[in-house]
Parts: structure tokens; C-alpha cells; sequence
């Protein structure tokens, strides 16, 4: 597993300019799913290192990241390619649907 690192607005554009697949997990202590996803979005950026970046942002503490990206429902998956976003994933779901989601982006 990977500890994901949290992500302010302050730093999304330099994220941005990076490049490559980027997955966003927005997400919130109080979320039940959230923190059930944790494990598994953590599993999947260990799996993953090198290939795609993965990071996180509490939506309670940026909620202006969380609204330019018209995040409404936790937990919130948001895939970049190439600084623009291609796909997102809302809600619990199976590590393979999510990780089949990132690769497909590759």
C-alpha cells in the first residue's frame, strides 16, 4: 500500500503541468465509503507506482478545489490525463472496476 498524498488547491495546477494519469480521491472523514475506500485506492497507487500519481484531497478543507471540480458526492474519483479530466468514479466500488478505470487511461 501507498500513503496518498494530500493535495491543497495551492498545488493543483503544478499536479496539473505534471502530466501523465492522475487520480484525485476526494474524500472526507465523516464518509463511510471514504474511509472504506481508502485501503483499496491505497493498494491500487502501490500497485500502480510509477505508472499513474495518485493523490487526495479533504474535501472539507479545500472546498474550493472540490467545487471547480464539480465534486458533489463522496468519495469522488477523478481521473486526469494530461491535465484534463477523462473519467470519474463516485461512491464504494470494487478494486477492480476502479483500477481497470485508471489502466484504461494509460
Amino acid at each position: 500500500m501507498s500513503e496518498l498524498k494530500e493535495l491543497k488547491t495551492a498545488e493543483y495546477q503544478d499536479l496539473v503541468n505534471q502530466g501523465g494519469v492522475t487520480v484525485i480521491d476526494f474524500w472526507a472523514p465523516w464518509c463511510g465509503y471514504c474511509v472504506r475506500m481508502m485501503p483499496i485506492i491505497e493498494e491500487i497507487a502501490g500497485e500502480l507506482e510509477g505508472k499513474a500519481n495518485f493523490v487526495k484531497v479533504n474535501a472539507d478543507e479545500e472546498p474550493e478545489l472540490a467545487r471547480n471540480m464539480q465534486v458533489e458526492v463522496l468519495p469522488t474519483f477523478v481521473i486526469l490525463k494530461d491535465g484534463e479530466v477523462v473519467d470519474r468514479k463516485i461512491g464504494f466500488l470494487p478494486k477492480g472496476d476502479l483500477q481497470g478505470a485508471i489502466e484504461s487511461k494509460f
